[in-house]
């Protein structure tokens, strides 16, 4: 029987914790991805005027990019922090940061203002936005599973992980409303900054919700029962991180490998498809925008459908079948949208998001189960960040740069079919993790005792 502290909280109770959660990443999300598709659209005029317009957007994504830097040492510092601290703390903290970020971003003076300045602290404002993220997700979906029971773990911790979808559909949502409703010149000159302002309300009602939930019960437990062992043994505090490379390593290097198809198909289909819809296929920024707006909110939905299909069958199955499927639909993607036709860019990007989320759905719950609770902050974000950095972060380049050199999209759809077979291989060596204990304590590191001292106000 589960012992008071880590029993399943009421429905109502895992309701508040779940929407929490999704709260936070759905307006962390909609920062982070307002800042790609802007990246794609506009930003390659403002900020770098005068380059050839594919130049000019890959010098806009490597700004983008930079972003996905910052992403592991976010893990890290939060990671730490969150292990020795609690979940809710740090999470409130990345709200802060990231929301502050995109606020300053709709401020930002550019290039025909400030000059070569403008680009500069455009890249230091995307830095602290991907310094946020990188401690945003391990927390948020570590809320919910640490909440939770082993039976539908992954689906409740599935719900935080829909804050990405959602969080594109709001910017997609907002700048497909903008665009359509003012005209280029208006929207290049002002209309633009609209959606990063916005951010600063939403901040505003994410913290009244993250403030009101309690901390993990497992990370309460964890802390108490480190503390006791403490007082008897004296034992010496251990860093997380140090605690995850010995003890943990090769789940740290399954993660990263998990990673890899479903970063790098994520953004080929969410950013760079706004780049090959418009400059390849000749379609409109609006219709690309669209096609977008409603294969995310399709994502939005079979996310926790996949997640609950985590719980009967496993992770792995549901994982590699994700895997498998953004492989083989890499070349029909890509061969829809030369059709030049809407319904067929819906029917890539809707089909691409689907076998995405088969992958994005148990990540959360699979992760989380790898990692002991005394580690589990700093184990869950560093595998997930660090393959950011290879993954996320270059794939907008890498599709627009092969793009621009070879003038077709067969060397792009054999980079997300090299992707998948890494994932492939990676989540097929890994052990399943299904219906695992969270509050169990490892026998070889029963005796370690990394976490806080007392427990944090909740």
């Amino acid at each position: 029987m589960a012992s008071p502290a880590t029993a399943p909280p009421p429905p109502a109770g895992l309701r508040r914790i779940v929407a929490a959660s999704l709260i936070g990443t759905t307006i962390e999300w909609y920062d982070f991805f307002l800042y790609g598709s802007a990246a794609a659209l506009v930003f390659n005029k403002l900020f770098f005027p005068g380059s050839d317009p594919l130049v000019g957007t890959l010098l806009s994504f490597l700004t983008y990019a930079v972003g996905f830097a910052a992403r592991p040492i976010g893990a890290l510092v939060f990671g730490h922090y969150g292990d020795r601290l609690g979940r809710k703390r740090l999470l409130v903290l990345s709200l802060l940061l990231m929301g502050g970020a995109t606020f300053c971003i709709g401020l930002l003076p550019t290039h025909a203002t400030l000059g070569s300045a403008a680009p500069v602290l455009l890249t230091a404002l995307r830095l602290v936005q991907g310094f946020a993220l990188g401690g945003e997700w391990g927390g948020a979906v570590l809320l919910v599973s640490e909440h939770g029971d082993a039976r539908r773990r992954g689906f409740w911790a599935s719900w935080p992980q829909t804050g990405a979808p959602a969080g594109q559909l709001l910017a997609t949502g907002v700048l497909s409303a903008l665009t359509a409703l003012l005209s280029d010149a208006a929207f290049t000159s002002w209309g633009w900054r609209v959606p990063f302002l916005l951010s600063g309300v939403l901040v505003l009602v994410g913290l009244w919700i993250r403030l009101s939930v309690d901390e993990s019960p497992v990370f309460k437990e964890a802390l108490a029962r480190a503390d006791a062992r403490k007082t008897e043994t004296a034992a010496v505090e251990r860093m997380p991180l140090v605690a995850v490379l010995r003890d943990h390593w090769r789940d740290v290097l399954v993660a990263m490998g998990a990673r890899m198809a479903e970063n790098i198909s994520y953004y080929v289909i969410t950013a760079f498809v706004l780049v090959y819809a418009t400059t390849q296929a000749g379609l409109g920024k609006q219709t690309a925008l669209n096609a977008v707006l409603i294969a995310s909110a399709v994502h939005f939905a079979v996310i926790p459908a996949w997640g609950a299909l985590s719980d009967r069958i496993g992770r792995k199955p549901v994982y590699l079948l994700g895997a498998a499927g953004v492989g083989l639909w890499a070349f029909p993607f890509f061969a829809l949208i030369d059709t030049k036709s809407f319904p067929a860019l819906l029917l890539a990007v809707t089909v691409g998001l689907v076998m995405h989320g088969a992958m994005y759905a148990p990540q959360a719950a699979f992760f989380s189960e790898m990692f002991a609770t005394r580690m589990r902050y700093s184990g869950a974000s560093i595998g997930a960040q660090f393959a950011s950095v290879a993954a996320g972060a270059p794939a907008p380049l890498i599709a627009t740069a092969l793009l621009a050199d070879y003038g077709n999209s067969t060397p792009i759809a054999l980079y997300v079919i090299l992707a998948a077979v890494i994932t492939l291989v990676a989540v097929s060596v890994a052990k399943e993790t299904r219906g695992r204990d969270l509050a169990a304590v490892e026998p070889e590191v029963a005796d370690e005792a990394p976490l806080a001292r007392s427990a944090p106000a909740s």
